[in-house]
């Protein structure tokens, strides 16, 4: 078993209960009620439930990885995770001017950052 690869799995586990518990109410709420056109609000619950399949989906193969080494497997949650960490870095920067209105980028870093020190152990 690699704990730190175990460890990321756990907080990507977090990360999906975040999105879910506080993410649905603090942000799809007021968008699903808003005067938005009916196909734009369902294009936004597709990605936003697609987005929350991808996080389930990095959570669970992170736990397998913990258990299973396998370098290409590895390679596509961390660039996944990094892809969403550097989505959240530009945008903070370039339309709220700030890195801590959104501060997910940390997590999307570090799940990665945690994953691959723990494959250099046992790959």
């Amino acid at each position: 078993m690699n704990i730190l690869m175990l460890l990321a799995a756990g907080l990507m586990s977090v990360t999906v209960l975040i999105h879910v518990l506080m993410g649905g109410p603090e942000i799809m709420m007021p968008l699903r009620e808003s005067g938005l056109h009916p196909v734009i609000r369902a294009v936004m619950d597709v990605i936003w439930h697609a987005i929350t399949l991808v996080l389930i989906c990095m959570a669970v193969a992170l736990f397998w990885l913990a258990w299973n080494p396998n370098t290409a497997l590895l390679m596509i949650v961390s660039a996944i995770s990094v892809g969403f960490g550097v989505l959240f870095i530009w945008y903070g920067l370039t339309q709220l001017q700030s890195l801590w209105t959104m501060p997910q980028w940390i997590v999307f870093l570090g799940v990665p950052a945690l994953a691959v020190w723990g494959a250099r152990a046992s790959f």
